[in-house]
């Protein structure tokens, strides 16, 4: 089994509408075989993104753009990912709030075995920002880009992590629901 980043932009904001977008997505992963890990919302609506466990991604984009028919404007992915900084049981089990979600478009010419190294390395760094909890990392296996998630009061909080770490970041999203 490996894991599957969906990115999805709704077509009607407002937390009804994303929670009703959401189950189809469930269901529609599941009807495919495959789990539904976890699932991350933009504060503003505008965004969602779901992690999936699923044998094989074959047809899974194909179920999903086809369940959530008008529900959605943009559905990309899956993309195989992988999972950093977590256990994956761990995450299962979890039903916490994140704060925020950072994405970071990871430069072409960093291969996975540096990603990881950097990450390993830099990590411990995170203590230098204590009012700030780093949670967890999906990166994809293309290395294309990273979501770090974390736990924080603010958001230049979050930038003082990143910045503790030496890790840029292209886009932050407050997150809800």
């Amino acid at each position: 089994m490996s894991l599957h980043l969906i990115e999805i932009v709704p077509a009607s904001t407002g937390k009804e509408s994303v929670r009703r977008l959401l189950d189809t997505v469930s269901t529609a992963v599941s009807e495919n075989g495959a789990e539904l890990i976890e699932s991350q919302v933009t504060a503003d609506q505008g965004r969602v993104f779901v992690i999936v466990e699923a044998a094989a991604a074959d047809g899974l984009a194909d179920k999903v753009r086809s369940a959530l028919g008008e529900a959605a404007t943009e559905v990309t992915g899956p993309d195989a990912v992988r999972l950093v900084g977590a256990e994956l049981e761990d995450i299962k089990k979890l039903k916490g709030n994140v704060d925020y979600l950072v994405e970071w478009d990871i430069p072409a010419e960093i291969t996975m075995e540096q990603y990881l190294a950097r990450k390993k390395a830099n990590s411990p760094k995170y203590a230098e920002v204590p009012e700030v909890s780093f949670l967890r990392t999906y990166v994809r296996e293309d290395t294309a880009k990273c979501l770090c998630f974390y736990n924080a009061p603010d958001e230049d909080a979050v930038e003082r992590a990143r910045q503790a770490v030496g890790t840029p970041f292209d886009r932050m999203f407050k997150l809800d629901i």
